[in-house]
């Protein structure tokens, strides 16, 4: 189903009838999956360091935003490639709020502390980064091998866990999707989960992780560079 454009979960039980694919069907399907990414590989094995620039070695968190809108084209290009990044068992947890309108920015803004209300006010678009802590009720459409539902069912600490770290993965594909599209975007925590949860997703199984702006920068407002840790610092072996 489909709440305020955001995908609920199924209220009742679905049954456990499963799309499976079998057989030959199952062989074509995984010798083309093959061949498709074999091809790819052939096409383009690596990025170029311009690409990789501008995605990760380059990019900025930005605070401050040019007077320009983001068209909701090119918001479904962002979710279309996010949606392709990698989940546990293909979960998929991660539900996207776009706040754009006034009255929008305004509940959102309950939420903030006082910092950081300029920087969302600002921003063309402001995602909440939610997950879906039922997300398992989509199994059978989102991993059709099996059921896996009584994996999740009735395990709400696991269930959470669970959407929360792939909810998580999928910000960051998020991020990392709308940087190569040639947007800026500005990561936020500087806010109330709590208060987003009651504005946005009362009654729902749906809860806030983080916030990002985006929009293009007005780069006037940089500062240098912060410091990163090298790989002796950070990395080990086992």
């Amino acid at each position: 189903m489909v709440a305020g454009g955001i995908l609920a979960p199924e209220t009742g039980d679905t049954g456990r009838q499963m799309n499976t694919l079998a057989g030959d069907n199952l062989e074509a399907a995984r010798a083309e999956a093959q061949e498709t990414f074999r091809a790819q590989k052939s096409i383009k094995s690596t990025l170029d360091q311009a690409s990789i620039d501008v995605i990760l070695s380059n990019a900025r968190s930005h605070y401050a935003w040019l007077d320009r809108p983001v068209p909701d084209e090119l918001l479904h290009q962002i979710y279309d490639l996010t949606a392709q990044g990698p989940t546990s068992m293909n979960t998929c947890p991660a539900r996207f709020v776009f706040v754009t309108s006034p009255e929008g920015k305004a509940r959102l803004a309950k939420s903030l502390k006082a910092k950081n209300v300029d920087k969302m006010m600002d921003a063309p678009v402001t995602a909440i980064i939610a997950h879906d802590l039922e997300f398992w009720r989509q199994l059978p459409f989102l991993f059709p091998h099996e059921d896996r539902r009584p994996h999740f069912e009735g395990k709400a600490e696991h269930s959470a866990e669970t959407a929360f770290r792939n909810g998580t993965l999928q910000g960051g594909y998020f991020m990392i999707a709308a940087r190569a599209l040639g947007f800026d975007v500005g990561a936020m925590s500087g806010f109330s989960n709590q208060i987003v949860d009651e504005e946005f997703f009362a009654g729902t199984s749906l809860r806030s992780n983080f916030l990002c702006n985006l929009g293009y920068a007005d780069e006037n407002a940089l500062f240098q560079k912060l410091p990163r840790f090298t790989f002796d610092q950070a990395c080990s072996y086992a």
